[in-house]
Parts: C-alpha cells; structure tokens; sequence
C-alpha cells in the first residue's frame, strides 16, 4: 500500500487550470482500483492518496501520467508501508510483513 503526498509547486491558479483533467486522472485510477482514498490537504497546498498497486514501480509509473505532473504543478512524495491492520472496509488489502 502506499502514501502518496502532492506538493504543489506553482501558485494555485495553474494547479486550478489543469485541475478538471487530475479529476479525470483520479477517476480511471479508482475505476482500475488503484486509488482507495485522496483529497486536498488544508492549507491547500497539496493533497493525499492513498494506493494499491503490483509495486513501487507501477505507482511511479501511474503518477508518472497525472496531469499535475506533466503540467509541472506538483511534486510526489511516495511511501509504501505494509497494511497489517486496516478497517473492516479495507480487510481485502491487509498484508502480512
């Protein structure tokens, strides 16, 4: 499982002017059942997401395409961690270290 944290790195207006197609993004992600949880960070000055994925390769791979990234709005911040403990919600993705 993995952490992802954006750090914006241009002022909120150009994030805001590509912030429809990062929706978009966002949306195939959680159709392919990448993406379990995200949002804005308060202060808005990035945001969070929480993934699953086949590898640390295939999460750069994915973040890679964000529309963020290509227009140079934001940088990631990847963490993998071992979920041994989650919610009954997200049982299916509990892993043993």
């Amino acid at each position: 499982m993995f952490v992802l944290e954006l750090t914006y790195t241009a002022p909120l207006e150009a994030v805001d002017a590509v912030l429809e197609e990062h929706v978009v993004w966002l949306d195939e992600q959680y159709r392919q059942g990448v993406f379990l949880a995200s949002g804005r960070k308060n202060p808005r000055d990035g945001g969070v997401i929480i993934a699953v994925a086949g590898g640390r390769t295939r999460i750069e791979e994915i973040i890679a395409e964000d529309p963020f990234v290509t227009a140079g709005v934001c940088a990631y911040r990847v963490t993998e961690f071992v979920a041994t403990k989650t919610a009954p919600a997200l049982e299916a993705y509990r892993e043993t270290p």
